[in-house]
């Protein structure tokens, strides 16, 4: 007797990456702040020591300098960078101006990473730039005044190397887009698009 077969259409097609390369420079500072491995340290020691953690305990002298470095994002390497984060959340925020779903945004559009941090191996994107240290007056949760130490960099620049899904977005697409992030959205501390304030139009940058 003789059987029938059949045969299931394929509906899924393959992934259509593309790859697109941009220079961009910083038309405004750009202010890092890393969460510190000297911070995440001292938490976990006491969190360890539960109840005895304050009892008799004083209070070290605040070293500004070693703030300073501990809130770079440095590589393996040694070099400094941009968590390539930053740049992929910026494109995704982006796509409310023209009306493109986040949700679609999240996994068709990606940064390709330098290297990775020495601490926690985020991946990094490269910053070209010498930074200065900034002091600033903040006020704490609890209201209470503090001063906080970042790094600066008043000129600076990377090459950008952006991952797209090509039947969701065309060159000019990412091309227009990122041209957005730089002008309207921004990336670091201060930046336009911060979640906590209307920024200080820090992290601001242009194709070149």
């Amino acid at each position: 007797m003789a059987t029938k077969t059949t045969q299931q259409q394929v509906a899924v097609t393959p992934p259509k990456m593309e790859r697109a390369e941009f220079r961009i420079i910083g038309v405004a500072p750009y202010v890092q702040a890393r969460f510190s491995g000297k911070a995440m340290q001292a938490m976990a020691q006491k969190m360890l020591a539960g109840q005895q953690a304050r009892k008799g305990k004083a209070r070290e002298p605040r070293d500004f300098e070693s703030d300073y470095r501990e809130a770079m994002h440095v590589s393996q390497e040694g070099w400094v960078g941009i968590p390539a984060s930053a740049f992929r959340n910026a494109l995704i925020s982006a796509c409310r101006l023209v009306g493109f779903r986040m949700t679609l945004a999240k996994l068709s559009i990606f940064i390709e990473a330098d290297g990775f941090d020495a601490v926690d191996g985020i991946p990094l994107v490269k910053i070209e730039g010498e930074p200065e240290m900034m002091q600033m007056a903040v006020r704490n949760a609890t209201g209470v005044a503090d001063i906080r130490v970042r790094p600066m960099w008043r000129q600076w620049a990377c090459t950008l190397r952006i991952i797209y899904d090509a039947e969701q977005f065309s060159l000019q697409d990412v091309t227009n887009l990122l041209a957005r992030v730089g002008m309207q959205v921004g990336i670091g501390e201060g930046r336009p698009d911060s979640r906590e304030s209307t920024g200080l139009g820090w992290g601001l940058f242009s194709i070149q």
